[in-house]
């Protein structure tokens, strides 16, 4: 069967194709009658707009590039989600790309995208990432991006982001209630904004408790799979201990776990534990595992409706804000309470 066309349309209900193409693209100029009228009828028939002749009329794909540094990480393929559900009601597609946390091939990926004329870029930056240069070469050339999660200051383009420094004071200041007071920190790369924030909300907490930043428990390791063993090992020689891990990501927090298990440490009673993301296995842990849950899917949205609003842009847009979205602190047995879920605002 041929696909319905727009001229098919008009043949049908005698309109000019020129009339179908404005009420299907929801013109002023075409009264609300005939556009519920076409629409309608499109509906019923199935119609689907050609993209190869809406690319060469509108000069532009209707594709959106999306690249992450990995899609098996839960919270990315969430935030996958949302750009989807967005696109799609908008008419675009999605074509989606991974950087494998590492920053030549983030460089290359980009430039395939732009090479397969994406109408604009969504990027979460790799681990490895620290110089965004040629994203900056990129975007002065008035090529749309918007960065999420992994941002870069040093670019003027709308960012989409968790309140980092919000769910980390939270995850410190209900251990600090719970007892702790030697509470290790886990991060990673330093240079990620995510890792700055996270460090900076922690480091507060402390501080409005009244207790000591100490250097010798601050940790950062890459993102590797044996990376954390080491470092927590290092963390529980000395004397005293840790009483509590606060790490910037569950994969760590499951390597910190890992590593207690091995040398027989008992969680919560000896050590308590906090990570961040809220990966789907969390609640099935042994003990479940207290965490900062990023709302993920709202993230992949919020920065679908950005860039979309940015390619369609008929005049001069605002300039470029920073997007933060409220984090939840969900509290489980790995901290040493029973369970509890607290909704966080965003910081000012």
């Amino acid at each position: 069967m041929d696909a319905i066309t727009i001229k098919d349309i008009g043949r049908a209900l005698n309109l000019s194709t020129s009339t179908v193409s404005r009420a299907l693209r929801g013109s002023y100029e075409i009264s609300p009658e005939t556009k519920r009228l076409v629409m309608e009828y499109a509906e019923r028939v199935n119609y689907r707009p050609n993209p190869i002749a809406l690319s060469l009329k509108e000069n532009r794909s209707r594709v959106l590039g999306v690249i992450v540094p990995q899609i098996a990480n839960n919270f990315f393929s969430q935030v996958i989600n949302g750009i989807e559900a967005i696109a799609y009601n908008r008419g675009y597609h999605v074509i989606i790309m991974q950087s494998h946390e590492n920053y030549e091939r983030e460089i290359i990926t980009v430039q395939q995208a732009v090479d397969r004329k994406v109408d604009g870029l969504l990027i979460s930056l790799s681990s490895q990432t620290h110089d965004v240069s040629y994203l900056k070469a990129l975007h002065e050339k008035n090529f749309p991006i918007v960065l999420f999660d992994r941002v870069s200051s040093e670019l003027d383009t709308p960012q989409i982001i968790a309140d980092n420094y919000g769910g980390a004071f939270a995850a410190t200041e209900h251990l600090i209630q719970n007892g702790r007071r030697r509470i290790a920190h886990i991060g990673i790369p330093t240079y990620l904004s995510i890792t700055k924030e996270r460090l900076a909300g922690y480091r507060d907490a402390l501080q409005q408790y009244e207790l000591p930043y100490d250097e010798t428990l601050i940790r950062h390791v890459n993102l590797g799979q044996h990376e954390v063993d080491p470092i927590v090992d290092d963390l529980l020689n000395q004397t005293p201990p840790p009483d509590a891990f606060f790490t910037a990501s569950d994969r760590v927090a499951l390597g910190c776990m890992a590593v207690l298990r091995r040398r027989g440490v008992a969680i919560p009673e000896q050590v308590a534990l906090i990570g961040f993301t809220n990966v789907m296995v969390a609640d099935l842990l042994a003990p479940p595992m207290s965490t900062v849950e990023q709302p993920a899917q709202e993230i992949g949205q919020l920065a679908a409706e950005q860039l979309i609003e940015r390619i369609e842009a008929k005049r001069q847009l605002p300039p470029a804000t920073t997007h933060k979205l409220p984090t939840r602190l969900i509290v489980r047995e790995s901290s040493g309470l029973s369970q509890l879920t607290q909704n966080l605002p965003a910081s000012a």
